[in-house]
């Protein structure tokens, strides 16, 4: 009976696509649940009758009040570990790529909640999806589950992001033995930039920063500089703890610079991490006039996105 009614409520919960103008936050037909109190019904059944929901400490799962939407090759891996640091902070393990794959969503909210980690009461729970800040449907989705929600999207100079983008397509062909073209193949067709080749779509950040400035207001979005990220990691950590209001719990003892690898790894509780050796891989040598036609390209997007959030990065 009780998985019935779960999955009667789950039905009722599934998230729709709202208009390109969302209703004020609050405001709900008469007679009708908010989405919040849906969710909350959503999240209590799951953890009264499904086993694994609830662990004997009591910690439960919870839908995420913070996600991480981006960029991919932004630094959002490296943003991710370093805010689990912070004892508050509970993370999925995996990126969830709910609201941007159709089976997934197709599964509801119910299937959302349970790719969430056991947390305590008082912790944040967070997840990381990079591929969410240039799907033009997500920012709707979100929305629709949590209007409320704090999101955190990592950008680094749009031409390196190109790069890195290239470089990590680039090694998983080379692991499964399989050719890929040169850097300069997919970035050039008939003497100009490929403006097919996606990546360069990617590092458009006005264009996705608008479609979700149509659903959440600025302030609910906090940019982390992924280029400062890498050569200062504490400072921009502290402005993520102050956004998602955590007390400063991440110290400059958490951060050691390895020589080896050419940027800072974790110390946690006297136990040293560094990323995956799939990170940080150095970028394939690029003709200096291809290169400076990149920064061409982005000179305009650049300035217009620093016009839309009101903040400029040092970026070519």
């Amino acid at each position: 009976m009780a998985v019935l009614l779960l999955g009667a409520v789950l039905l009722v919960a599934q998230p729709q696509l709202v208009p390109s103008r969302p209703t004020t936050v609050g405001t709900k037909p008469p007679g009708q649940p908010s989405q919040q109190e849906l969710l909350r019904k959503v999240a209590t059944l799951a953890d009264d009758h499904l086993p694994d929901s609830v662990a004997p400490n009591g910690s439960a799962r919870q839908l995420p009040q913070t996600i991480i939407i981006g960029v991919r090759k932004g630094g959002t891996r490296a943003l991710l570990e370093m805010l689990s640091l912070h004892p508050d902070v509970a993370a999925a393990e995996n990126e969830v790529h709910f609201f941007d794959w159709e089976e997934h969503y197709s599964h509801g909210l119910g299937w959302y909640l349970s790719q969430m980690p056991l947390s305590s009461p008082h912790q944040l729970t967070v997840e990381k999806t990079p591929a969410y800040f240039t799907s033009p449907k997500v920012p709707a989705r979100v929305h629709s589950m949590n209007p409320a929600i704090r999101l955190l999207l990592i950008l680094r100079d749009p031409s390196e992001r190109v790069l890195s983008d290239y470089t990590q397509v680039f090694y998983n062909h080379v692991q499964k033995r399989k050719p890929y073209p040169s850097i300069e193949e997919v970035l050039v067709r008939d003497g100009r930039l490929n403006m097919d080749y996606k990546a360069l779509n990617r590092s458009l950040y006005h264009v996705h920063m608008q479609n979700w400035l149509r659903f959440f207001p600025l302030h609910h979005i906090h940019i982390v500089d992924g280029d400062q990220l890498i050569r200062d990691p504490f400072s921009e950590i502290q402005k993520v703890e102050r956004f998602l209001k955590l007390s400063p719990q991440i110290h400059p003892s958490n951060f050691y610079f390895n020589k080896t690898k050419g940027f800072y790894c974790l110390r946690d509780s006297g136990r040293d991490r560094c990323l995956h050796e799939s990170k940080g891989r150095a970028h394939p040598h690029v003709d200096p006039k291809l290169l400076n036609k990149l920064h061409e390209y982005f000179h305009e997007p650049n300035k217009k996105f620093f016009e839309l959030v009101g903040r400029t990065f040092d970026w070519h």
